[in-house]
């Protein structure tokens, strides 16, 4: 068992029997009352958040945690594949767990997955991603008197606005934050 105080954003701790993600965390103090940490936690079982108030004078259980950088294959029925580079081991990670983030999945790009108790929790992405775009219209020549965008697709289907330079077959840098053009990869 641990202090409250250990609490960090991206930590996995034992709340009502479940595991929790923390989100987020705050530590607060009022007056003269003792300190307690803020947090929201997202239930790994179910994907409802949370926010709970941990009084430094309670006690948290930790799980043990573990991520691994495999390989996006493919997407199916029972979920979205991933590869292990060394041992080609294949790993499901269920749909609803990556309903946001599938659009920024390119195959036989390296993703991290967070394991909790030798199974797949969550999919974290890069900070940017690289993308080849598939389709975008023609610039109008004459438009680039400021910086004028127009509308692309990439190879998973994300829309972006892009610079008119940008043509289709270009590889793009994009925040997988925001969804937003980058630059040239």
């Amino acid at each position: 068992m641990a202090s409250p105080t250990d609490i960090r954003k991206g930590r996995v701790i034992i709340y009502q029997g479940v595991p929790h993600l923390v989100m987020e965390m705050l530590h607060r103090t009022q007056g003269r009352q003792a300190g307690f940490i803020q947090t929201t936690l997202r239930n790994l079982s179910s994907g409802s958040s949370t926010a709970v108030k941990f009084r430094s004078t309670e006690s948290v259980e930790f799980c043990h945690v573990s991520t691994e950088t495999l390989e996006f294959s493919f997407m199916d029925d029972q979920g979205v594949h991933f590869m292990n580079p060394e041992t080609f081991e294949d790993t499901v990670l269920p749909m609803d767990l990556v309903v946001e983030q599938k659009q920024y999945l390119v195959p036989n790009y390296g993703y991290d997955l967070l394991f909790v108790d030798d199974k797949p929790v969550e999919l974290r992405l890069p900070v940017s991603i690289e993308m080849k775009i598939t389709e975008s219209p023609e610039g109008v020549r004459g438009d680039s008197a400021s910086n004028v965008q127009k509308p692309a697709k990439t190879e998973s289907g994300l829309a972006l606005q892009v610079p008119l330079f940008i043509k289709e077959g270009d590889v793009v840098r994009i925040s997988t934050e925001t969804g937003k053009y980058l630059g040239r990869a």
